[in-house]
């Protein structure tokens, strides 16, 4: 931050109370008269609960944190949270005030997401609480911890994921959901590329980056973030056992834009924004979005529909719409023993429509015709009342702030038990793809011609034959969108997933490079393939990168699903993001016989088909490593010493493997990109996966309280150099260490008591 931009910052007036969680919104006044009287009159609270359910609506939020559950130290994290931290919270006192500690969630598995009341200007009164606060910041950006409100955790546990499931979010950013639905497709870390994936969805450009950046601290082969409108998300084909086919979905997260009234304990500025006529306008666009979520749902898969608002117009309405059209190929599941420990309200069957002006109907008959653009007949509850039993609108869930102190939301489960009735008069064919290597491979197979299009179910490339009201009129709508790539005739490249027409980079934000995948005999794969001994099993076909011309920079690596979805589909979706970085190029590395070095993004995706540069290290050659910069050979451990020194100069793997009878020690596998030197070793490793690995080895990395250090000029940030000093120091101490084991040392010319400052540059090392 410029110094300008600081003097502005100090000369803004003080209104804005910057102590507590609702820092900035101090002069907004936490009422609104038409809501109180809007939820009163639709008796949405239980009776006698309203007074409470609106003091907690004015309440801020409890701070919640979920550990990232697929990685296979999240019990050494929660370990060192409980241990660490939590423990002495417990007993800790700030100005005669005992701080109540975290709380795990009762209804999160495993004890994998927790909540606290702690607010900032009580963490800034008390160094342990700023220490926890630091931990918190850096493991999330490590990927470790995610910062997500409880709620919002609800909705993928409930579409109870398995590792071969594909699964779509339609409205996905930024991303704290989809992060949640990678972690469950990786339950089992032993298997690099799981049979499903995740298609992450948003129609907003800019937000798909921020999805991209969420998806990104995980580092899995099996997510792809696409933008799209998603009440006309195209769909999608791939290739079945030599025939074309639909890709349907098995999980479906429906997501949608609301009115968000469920969040004004941390959204402060609804409390002046809210008005009726928000969910009025929002009811259309969410049960399109639900409607295209369905017909690309697979029979027998579940569909989650989530809101956070908590109105009966954007949620039970919908539903029920939803129901109605499909005529018995949905059912509502029932989900209430699926969260044991969960407090929710069932689903209500009755509500009525307010307009922004007080004016109230309780049925369509009752809009006058200069209403009826705005408020239409799906908005209101079904009429007969044994098709709104048959509905069991009653399984749906609703969470209400001040029965777990959370936000509201709205959440429902349904479960496709046959075709859509507007899908059933289209027979699904299946194409034969051409047999040439090229057309297997995407490289020169044409996109269909409109000679084929009537084959392809029409419901699941437009949608135009829904016979009952406006939804069938947007679906109509959707026929182009869904069916433009049928008009592209441009031959594609071996190989090549390209990019989209012009007309939809124009239409969606910035043009994306080309998604290239390798072939099997490509040049690049000679060197690595001898270097790093591939397994005769790795899925080189599954190998990308994002150029065309010129030496390729980074080396990614998608499932076979994905690549399969990529090759098929590349003119029907724009893709933002995919694939995991496995192999960066190293200028220096031609030399040591091969040029790209690993990345550690991909190790874990990559390392179980890597034979050879491996160096099993234990608990002290790691701390070792992550201290130092440029650690001499010699301050290895004796085995890990004696693999190194049979290994050439170039790119490494260093592999800790966990000793269950010493508990002490990590119980986690713990894999690092590294670089052997001609006398020295180091990691590759970011700086905030350096602070978390050694967390998990015991050594604590903090910054002093602000304040207290020497200040820095110019803004910059105290925090980050200040740990690393704090790293500097606990290198000493390994060091010091080392240089007492290095006295019985053969190896007399390998002096490890100073470290090479110029080793990098000496030894061919990259960063």
């Amino acid at each position: 931050m410029g110094k300008r931009s600081r003097q502005r910052q100090k000369n803004q007036p003080a209104g804005r109370d910057s102590a507590g969680w609702g820092a900035g919104y101090a002069d907004i006044v936490k009422e609104n008269k038409l809501f109180e009287h809007y939820y009163k009159e639709q008796a949405l609270v239980p009776e006698g609960e309203f007074e409470q359910f609106m003091e907690a609506m004015r309440e801020p939020l409890p701070a919640t944190i979920r550990i990232t559950g697929y990685k296979s130290h999240a019990k050494e994290i929660l370990h060192c949270l409980k241990g660490k931290y939590f423990k002495d919270i417990q007993e800790l006192e700030i100005d005669g005030q005992k701080i109540e500690a975290p709380q795990a969630l009762s209804w999160y598995p495993d004890e994998q997401a927790w909540h606290t009341n702690m607010s900032r200007k009580i963490i800034r009164k008390s160094p342990l609480l700023e220490k926890f606060h630091q931990f918190l910041v850096s493991e999330t950006e490590s990927g470790n911890i995610s910062r997500q409100e409880a709620v919002s955790m609800i909705p993928p546990l409930l579409l109870k994921i398995e590792p071969n499931h594909k699964i779509l979010d339609m409205c996905a950013a930024p991303g704290s959901k989809t992060a949640q639905l990678i972690e469950m497709l990786h339950a089992d870390m032993d298997v690099p590329f799981p049979e499903g994936f995740v298609i992450a969805n948003d129609v907003d450009n800019k937000r798909c980056y921020l999805l991209v950046h969420q998806a990104k601290r995980l580092n899995s082969p099996c997510i792809m973030v696409v933008n799209h409108d998603a009440s006309c998300i195209p769909t999608l084909q791939i290739d079945s056992d030599g025939k074309k086919d639909i890709l349907f979905y098995d999980r479906i997260l429906c997501d949608v834009p609301c009115s968000g009234d469920g969040t004004m304990r941390k959204n402060i500025d609804v409390w002046k924004k809210w008005t009726t006529s928000n969910s009025l306008h929002l009811h259309g666009l969410q049960l399109r979005i639900a409607v295209r979520g369905v017909e690309q749902l697979a029979v027998g898969g579940r569909m989650v529909y989530s809101t956070c608002s908590l109105n009966p117009i954007e949620d039970e309405a919908v539903i029920a719409a939803l129901l109605e059209k499909s005529e018995g190929a949905l059912e509502l599941a029932d989900a209430s023993a699926d969260l044991p420990g969960l407090k929710w309200m069932p689903g209500v069957t009755s509500w009525k429509l307010m307009t922004k002006e007080g004016q109230w109907y309780s049925d369509w008959s009752e809009v006058p015709s200069s209403r009826q653009t705005q408020i239409r007949p799906t908005m209101f509850p079904p009429k007969d009342p044994e098709k709104l039993a048959s509905m069991h609108l009653e399984r749906c869930m609703r969470i209400l702030p001040h029965h777990q102190n959370t936000g509201g939301f709205f959440v429902a489960v349904l479960v496709k038990k046959a075709l859509m009735p507007w899908n059933k008069r289209y027979p699904k064919l299946r194409k034969d793809v051409s047999s040439s290597t090229a057309a297997q491979i995407g490289g020169s197979q044409a996109a269909p011609t409109s000679a084929d299009t009537p084959h392809l179910p029409e419901s699941v490339e437009g949608e135009g034959g829904g016979p009952e009201g406006k939804v069938g009129a947007g679906a109509e709508e959707e026929a182009p969108k869904g069916a433009s790539s049928v008009q592209e005739t441009t031959v594609k490249q071996d190989g090549v997933c390209g990019p989209p027409p012009m007309k939809k980079m124009r239409l969606f934000g910035y043009k994306e490079d080309p998604f290239v995948f390798l072939t099997e005999d490509d040049p690049v794969f000679t060197t690595i393939q001898s270097f790093y001994d591939l397994s005769t099993d790795f899925p080189k076909l599954n190998v990308l990168t994002r150029t065309h011309e010129g030496k390729k920079r980074h080396l990614y690596m998608v499932s076979k699903e994905l690549r399969n979805v990529l090759l098929n589909n590349s003119e029907r979706m724009k893709v933002i993001n995919t694939g995991v970085k496995v192999w960066s190029r190293n200028s220096d590395g031609e030399e040591f016989g091969c040029a790209f070095r690993l990345a550690q993004e991909g190790i874990y995706t990559l390392q179980p088909y890597i034979r050879s540069r491996i160096i099993r290290v234990s608990v002290e050659d790691i701390k070792v490593l992550l201290t130092q910069e440029n650690p001499f050979l010699s301050k290895l451990e004796d085995d890990a010493h004696a693999q190194a020194k049979k290994l050439g100069m170039g790119s490494i793997v260093l592999k800790y493997i966990p000793n269950p009878n010493n508990p002490a020690e990590p119980q986690c596998p713990i894999q690092l990109c590294g670089w052997r030197g001609k006398t020295s070793i180091r990691a590759f490793v970011p700086r905030n996966e350096r602070f978390h690995y050694l967390r998990m080895l015991g050594v604590e990395i903090f910054r002093d309280k602000p304040g207290l250090g020497q200040k820095r000029r110019d803004g910059e940030k105290e925090g980050k150099e200040e740990m690393e000093d704090e790293v500097e120091k606990v290198a000493e101490e390994v060091a010091t260490k080392e240089n007492e084991r290095e006295l019985d040392l053969e190896n007399g010319d390998e002096n490890g008591s100073s470290e090479p400052k110029t080793d990098s540059g000496k030894h061919g090392t990259s960063s």
